[in-house]
């Protein structure tokens, strides 16, 4: 398959990524008040068909999450082969965390929307217990992020290396991969401070990743010299 071609293709995986996991999230936030069981497992229970979309939704980014990362690996592979490999690992690594992750929000929507658990947990019980399975899906989309962080790293290096998309793209990339690393570590070892620093942190990932879609999408990509065809294994 032609580069351009599959460029665009990594651009479109990349879109849907994008997109469903922001309604997903979207969709968490409108139930989820850290701290408040109640009205925690009464907002899940008054909005379940937006979290059940919104699981849908994380399950849809997950796969095409791995997608892109094939896609990528067929247009990048020739710049060096076994970081193109670490890159698909690392994002088959977090997909499988993030699926497995989505499990606690599944079952809060159970919980919050079965009567018998009620009846048997008693209504405090059964609401605190939804709280618990948002607070471990939060906690473990936060252990995920180590590896959506760190596939950043080798895409920032095999971008820089290839020459077929802007070196400023590649640089933005493993700023934005390390700034997930550093929230990730903040956030657990002093959640107040993390809660602050957050937005900092995560904003260069953003930019990077959106300006990714948007220049894969638009601009495509450079045919890659015919120096990088014999590029290590």
């Amino acid at each position: 398959m032609r580069p351009q071609r599959l460029a665009r293709i990594a651009g479109l995986f990349y879109l849907i990524v994008g997109v469903f996991a922001g309604f997903a999230f979207y969709g968490r936030s409108e139930v989820y008040v850290p701290g408040d069981a109640a009205t925690t497992a009464r907002n899940v229970a008054e909005h379940a068909g937006l979290v059940r979309a919104s699981f849908v939704a994380d399950l849809v980014q997950a796969t095409f999450f791995l997608f892109l990362a094939m896609a990528l690996y067929v247009l990048l592979k020739h710049v060096h082969r076994l970081v193109a490999r670490a890159m698909v690992v690392f994002v088959a690594v977090a997909v499988g965390m993030m699926c497995l992750n989505m499990v606690y929000q599944y079952a809060a929507l159970t919980i919050a929307t079965d009567s018998s658990r009620a009846d048997a947990l008693g209504r405090p019980g059964a609401d605190a217990l939804v709280l618990l399975m948002f607070d471990l899906h939060g906690y473990g989309f936060l252990v995920a992020q180590i590896f959506f962080g760190m596939w950043l790293l080798p895409l920032g290096y095999l971008v820089y290396r290839s020459g077929m998309l802007p070196r400023a793209l590649a640089v933005l990339c493993v700023v934005g991969g390390v700034g997930y690393l550093v929230d990730l570590l903040a956030r657990f070892s002093d959640p107040d401070l993390g809660a602050v620093l957050s937005p900092f942190l995560i904003t260069p990932a953003a930019v990077a990743e959106i300006s990714m879609v948007l220049w894969l999408l638009i601009k495509g990509v450079k045919t890659p010299g015919p120096s990088l065809e014999s590029a290590p294994v």
